[in-house]
């Protein structure tokens, strides 16, 4: 239980920091390659590209986990704090369904790419790695958007609410 808890707390912190750390390092790499050595490596930054494309979607789960996602701030100022929450669930319903159709097309894209058996032209890495993160991504992001919508739900059936908070 504890593995599954720590899991919940940090999988998209460890990816991100883990991505964005061996994907500096390999910038850094190839740019003492280019100027100091007067040579680079191929496929550092085809990789790097593909690492900051994977960041980018572990990166909305971990925006979604901590509320942290894009809302329309003009019009949630000006509501009645009442309404408010149900506003924010509206946006979190709307957003798993976008989440829910990009899994189903990132698989299909996905099986696709591996299918044709398409590999990257200086990694030689299959395609396949790079189109599963919007899956991958997706699927945490809407992991994370219905435990928020259970909360949600539950504070607002039990009135536990912090209007003031909002």
């Amino acid at each position: 239980m504890k593995v599954v808890k720590w899991l919940n707390n940090n999988v998209e912190k460890v990816i991100c920091v883990t991505l964005l750390a061996i994907m500096s390092i390999l910038i850094v790499v190839q740019v003492f390659f280019r100027y100091v050595l007067q040579n680079s490596i191929s496929w550092s930054e085809e990789l790097a590209r593909y690492m900051f494309i994977w960041l980018i979607y572990i990166g909305i789960s971990y925006g979604v986990k901590e509320r942290k996602h894009i809302c329309v701030d003009a019009v949630y100022s000006f509501m009645p704090k009442k309404v408010k929450p149900y506003y924010a669930l509206i946006g979190d319903i709307l957003f798993l369904f976008f989440a829910v159709i990009v899994v189903y097309y990132g698989l299909n894209v996905m099986n696709q790419v591996n299918a044709n058996g398409q590999v990257s032209p200086a990694a030689h890495m299959p395609m396949g790695i790079v189109y599963a993160a919007s899956w991958v991504g997706m699927v945490l992001t809407s992991i994370r958007l219905i435990q928020n919508l259970i909360v949600d739900i539950g504070k607002i059936v039990r009135n536990e609410v912090d209007y003031d908070a909002l």
